[in-house]
């Protein structure tokens, strides 16, 4: 599904009764404007430089508050302006569903919603689904030269309506900057999974392309960046292997040990050539010093990949384990098994998956990764380098002005 080219604008004001003052008085409202494109322009659109005028004013009847919208001088393209503290479409107050959408975050079911914060399960459904419409890249990353140029592709296999299907996840950055449902692992139907990734990063910037992208051994999955992006560089994970080697070890600890040194000593390397020279020691070893049988033969395959996994040295900065692509996922495997899965047609099953990214993207720290780094908020914030708003919904929906797109 693709996400939704908002024309609203979301803006931040310090507060109801602020905005109520700003949007009555014409000239109040344009500095205010004024002020919020100085500080963040890529709120607004492209075209901003060349003049935005007060167009009318409206009533929104299911909120009771008047709003008002601009024309764009130079397409008269008109665009509403939404404080953050409404949420899309006037369907409520940010404050009423901030609190059950953090716990959401973190799996708590529907129905628990309801016993606490009251409506009914749809309505939250609702309200959560509505997140995932905006772009994840455009909304998660602010400006072409923060975008990650290291990153980490891998699908997360679940189930929707008894079907099994595949969920290819981007992570880059601490963030997670694409993930959708394909039905299928198949190199066309990856291509077009995550070809809405890459679609929303040259929306951002045309020429964007990554140095790097750190996969599994699935030929499917590097197939299908290979093609989207032909000057990547496409690498492959270490920690795969070395968890293959430490299955065959079975229950012996001595040997698991003693193999896995000498296995995590090669990765270790500081250099190209040193990788090559250890890799060729321990084949040499594993000849020598294992038994014949299936750990020996991991560890001799493990050792004849040497130049796929020695590739990373060329490119300084990227991944060369899934470690940071893992724990992002092992949230998603949190979540739907909080879920039983995804439910519901197609289209439905993408926004989950999309939501529960965005999610994450604008998602608080906890006090122990704050009292560790007190210059640590969100991964937004790490990315960014700033928050529009200290509350994380506030912060996403501003981010998401204009549907996350510079239109």
């Amino acid at each position: 599904m693709e996400p939704t080219r908002g024309k609203s604008l979301c803006v931040p004001f310090e507060s109801d009764e602020h905005y109520a003052v700003c949007v009555a008085d014409p000239e109040s409202f344009r500095q205010q404007l004024t002020a919020v494109c100085g500080h963040h322009p890529e709120l607004f659109p492209a075209s901003i430089d060349e003049g935005l005028v007060l167009h009318d004013k409206r009533w929104s009847s299911k909120q009771q508050l008047r709003l008002r919208r601009l024309a764009r001088k130079a397409t008269a393209g008109v665009f509403l302006v939404r404080p953050s503290f409404l949420l899309p479409s006037m369907v409520g107050r940010t404050e009423a569903v901030e609190k059950a959408l953090s716990l959401r975050h973190w799996g708590v079911p529907f129905d628990a919603l309801v016993s606490v914060f009251g409506r009914d399960a749809m309505s939250w459904y609702r309200a959560e689904m509505a997140l995932g419409r905006p772009a994840i890249v455009g909304s998660t990353v602010k400006q072409p030269e923060t975008l990650p140029g290291h990153v980490l592709a891998d699908e997360k296999h679940t189930w929707a309506l008894g079907q099994e299907v595949s969920v290819p996840t981007t992570v880059g950055g601490g963030g997670l900057l694409g993930a959708t449902v394909a039905e299928a692992a198949s190199a066309d139907a990856l291509e077009a999974a995550y070809g809405a990734c890459a679609q929303e990063a040259r929306a951002l910037s045309p020429t964007s392309s990554p140095k790097t992208v750190c996969t599994d051994g699935w030929e499917g999955t590097q197939s299908a960046w290979k093609r989207l992006f032909p000057t990547g560089g496409i690498l492959r994970c270490c920690l795969h292997s070395v968890l293959k080697i430490a299955e065959r070890c079975g229950r012996d600890r001595a040997t698991r040990r003693l193999v896995l040194d000498r296995v995590w000593t090669v990765y270790d390397s500081g250099t190209r050539a040193q990788c090559s020279q250890r890799l060729r020691r321990l084949r040499a070893w594993a000849t020598a010093g294992l038994p014949e049988g299936p750990l020996r033969q991991m560890v001799r395959k493990r050792c004849g990949k040497g130049p796929q996994f020695a590739r990373a040295y060329r490119f300084p900065g990227a991944h060369r384990t899934s470690n940071a692509l893992d724990r992002l996922m092992n949230h998603q495997d949190r979540r739907l098994y909080a879920m039983r899965s995804l439910h519901g047609t197609p289209d439905a099953a993408r926004l989950a998956m999309r939501a529960m990214a965005l999610q994450w993207n604008f998602h608080p720290y906890g006090a122990r990764t704050r009292r560790d780094d007190p210059t640590r908020r969100s991964p937004f914030h790490d990315l960014n380098g700033f928050e529009y708003h200290p509350n994380g919904l506030h912060n996403l929906l501003i981010a998401s002005s204009m549907g996350g797109r510079k239109l």
